[in-house]
């Protein structure tokens, strides 16, 4: 599964540079209604196994436990390697909270700080989100399911899904899903705070 999703995302990588078509154009812009596909499908799979949503109910506030804990973890992480590197605060703990949402932090964080940091978080959210492709099968076996949406951060309810669907069960799946919506919300958020309050 990994190798199959690293090797489309390279042809994909391949037919965005070298072959610009009306049909590479379509799918491009058709990249939501597929992801709202693959979350129908989800829905599908959820709906057919009984008792997943009951047993989301005992969760209550509980549930809040993992996009807390992944937001808290990069925002260390952030201070960490912003003490290591030398880079300030501000910038160190707002690429961290990109949370792997390459593509917004990217461009927010260019507008805010400039473009150094801004590559710099591109970059390393982009690199997140690759990490977790290699690293959520490891991480189901050896670690549990729920400990592999940690890598994921705001990218488990679209780019990680499938592995999620993959390597882990249907209650996972869902926590994904509630997670990614969560931490997506937060990332705006948590770059403005960075870049005022560091």
């Amino acid at each position: 599964m990994v190798v199959i999703a690293v090797a489309a995302l390279i042809l994909g990588i391949l037919t965005g540079t070298f072959w610009h078509s009306g049909l590479a154009a379509l799918l491009t812009a058709s990249s939501d209604y597929i992801l709202y596909l693959l979350m129908f499908l989800v829905g599908i799979s959820i709906g057919l196994h009984r008792g997943i949503l009951g047993r989301l109910r005992q969760y209550h506030i509980r549930i809040l436990v993992i996009p807390a804990g992944i937001i808290a973890g990069s925002l260390l992480g952030g201070i960490l390697c912003g003490l290591l590197t030398g880079m300030p605060l501000a910038q160190s703990t707002a690429i961290a909270c990109g949370l792997g949402w390459y593509s917004l932090s990217g461009v927010t964080i260019t507008n805010l700080m400039g473009p150094r940091p801004g590559s710099i978080a591109f970059l390393s959210n982009l690199m997140r989100e690759i990490f977790s492709f290699f690293s959520i099968p490891w991480i189901s076996r050896h670690l549990g399911y729920f400990s592999c949406i940690g890598p994921a951060g705001a990218t488990s309810e679209d780019t990680t899904l499938p592995m999620m669907i993959r390597y882990t069960n249907e209650e996972t799946v869902v926590i994904s899903v509630f997670n990614g919506v969560i931490c997506s919300a937060a990332v705006p958020v948590l770059i403005a705070f960075c870049s005022r309050f560091f």
